[in-house]
This record gives structure tokens, sequence and C-alpha cells, in this order.
């Protein structure tokens, strides 16, 4: 039998910016596309916690298990199948694997991928920075303020333009809060984890895990009895299955463990700059593939958020190395 290929370390991390990359910005186009099919954003929220469960859960087993047998006191909760203590994997769970998931699943049923390229990766660094600052007591360096500031500027420009409108009965201004709470409720999760020193795998499984005991079966039984409004017992099978592979495996299994890889290898400064070409790719792909306009301030908020992000990151490196990849699968 040959022996399988060996990669070096340095194609391995490029391949696996390369598919966090791909990942984060088809999330952005499918779950938009989703919101004109047969699906309601609570459908899809259950589709992508089922999906991730089918992978996490028994990986999260295992290592409870591992921890038992080095007899670590912490070793697991949620019926050993989270490898965090409770108290973390409830406060991480219920703002990365609930509120994160509802909230912008809700937000494309208003909104154009356009806007949520912009809004969602553009407001993550500036709640992460924040509440970073207040929680963690992090400095905030001159270049990150004007980094941040940019980045507020861009998201102005996107998001203003909705408010205006919204007295005339417009409904992106919706989806636009709801893009921007989604991205601080996942700046809350990151701090979380910071915070209480989680790595990413194990910080991914708790949060799925959470969301499954305390999502699924509540949500099923609703939805059974006709309390909630779902589409899963009228949607195509197809279109189920997919959602829990591409939402569920991909965006949080797959995308969770190919952006730690790549932090191992470019460091968590040259990631950011890496990813930060997600929110050009995103709207680049809405106007493509669904046919969405391009306006002038969408262009400027789109350039300034990308801007603010690549120019935010350009701080003390030797800190910024030294911290742990914390927040994984962001889609």
């Amino acid at each position: 039998m040959p022996a399988a290929p060996r990669f070096s370390a340095r194609t391995i991390g490029i391949g696996a910016a390369v598919v966090t990359v791909l990942v984060w910005t088809a999330f952005i186009v499918i779950a938009r596309a989703s919101a004109g099919r047969s699906l309601t954003p609570f459908d899809i929220a259950f589709a992508r916690i089922c999906g991730a469960s089918l992978v996490l859960m028994p990986w999260g087993a295992w290592l409870v298990m591992q921890q038992a047998r080095r007899n670590d006191p912490s070793a697991g909760s949620l019926f050993g199948l989270s490898p965090a203590s409770l108290r973390i994997t409830a406060t991480a769970g219920a703002f990365g694997g609930l509120a994160y998931a509802l909230l912008a699943y809700t937000g494309f049923f208003y909104a154009p991928a356009t806007h949520a390229a912009v809004l969602m990766p553009g407001s993550l660094p500036l709640w992460t920075a924040v509440l970073a600052a207040i929680v963690l007591h992090d400095r905030i360096t001159t270049a990150r303020a004007l980094g941040l500031a940019l980045i507020v500027v861009g998201d102005l420009l996107v998001g203003g333009a909705s408010l205006l409108h919204a007295l005339e009965g417009g409904q992106i201004w919706k989806g636009d809060l709801l893009f921007m709470s989604a991205a601080f409720c996942w700046a809350c999760y990151s701090v979380v984890v910071r915070r209480h020193g989680l790595d990413a795998v194990r910080a991914t499984i708790a949060i799925t895990v959470f969301a499954f005991v305390t999502y699924v079966p509540v949500y099923a039984l609703l939805a059974a009895a006709g309390v909630v409004a779902s589409r899963l017992d009228s949607a195509p099978v197809g279109e189920i299955v997919f959602q829990m592979l591409f939402q569920g495996v991909g965006s949080v299994v797959i995308s969770g463990i190919t952006f730690t890889r790549m932090i191992q290898y470019f460091g968590p400064v040259r990631s950011t700059m890496i990813t930060a070409v997600v929110p050009g790719l995103s709207a680049l792909a809405a106007v493509v593939f669904l046919g969405e306009p391009l306006h002038w301030n969408l262009i400027a908020g789109l350039l300034l958020v990308t801007a603010g992000i690549l120019f935010g990151v350009q701080r003390v490196r030797a800190a910024a190395a030294a911290r742990p990849a914390a927040a994984p699968a962001r889609g």
C-alpha cells in the first residue's frame, strides 16, 4: 500500500485559509438565498444545530471521557457532552450558539446579502474591541481606534441609508439592526471564551451542545403543537439536508477547524488580514449570484470597513500572537 501523501505546514495553512474564506463568504450568500425558499429562519437554525451536533456531540463526549480519565475536576457538563463547565457552556452557548444564529438568519429575511457582507464582519471588530476594553481591560491603541472609526463610518453609510427610509415603510433597516445585533452576540461569545481560555474546538463543541439541548427539543415540541410557525414538515427533504450539511457541518464544524489551523500557521494578526477579504467577496458574490445591486454607499461602506479591519490589526503583534484562537466559526 502506498503511503498517504503528507502535506507541508505551509500547504495546510494556505488550504485552511482558502476554505475558511470560501465558507464564510458562502454563508452570507447561501443564507440570503435560503430566505426566499421554504424554511423559516428558526427552521434554518434548527437544521444548523442538528447538522453540527451530529459531528460535535460525539466528539464532545469523547473529550469528556478523556478528561475524566485524567481525573480532571472540570470533566464536562450537560450529560457529559460538553467539554466545558456548565457556566461557560451556558454563557458562551447563549451568545454564540443560539442568539447569533437566530438573529443572523432572521436578518437575511429583511436585508440583502450585500448589507450583511458589510455590517456583520464590520460590526464584529467594533463590538469585540469595546467589550474587550470593558470586560478584559484591553487597551485600545491609536491604530485600533482609527480602524474602528473607519468601521463605524462604513457601517453608517450602509445602515444609515436604510434607517432613513424606515418611515417610508421599508424593511431593510430591520435586517441591518439584526446583522449588527448578531455581530454583537458573536463578540460577546468571543470575549467569554477569551476570558476563560477555552480553545477553539472545545468552544465550538460547547456552544453546539448547549444549542442542541436547549433549542432543538423545545422548538420541535412547539412546532409540532403549532405554537410557532414552522415549515419543516412541508419543506423538501433535500433542502433540510442541505442546510444541515452546509450550515451545520460546513459553517460550524469545517470552518471552525480550518480557522484554527489558519491561526496556528499565520497567527491571529495575519489571519485577521486574510479574512478581511470576506466582506468584499461576499458583496461581489451577492451581485453575481443573487443579482443584488451595489450602490455607491455600499461600495464606500465596504471599502471603509475593509480598510478599518486591516488598519485595526496593525498593533502590537506580540500581544496578539500570545492570545489563543478563541472564536472559530463565525458563519
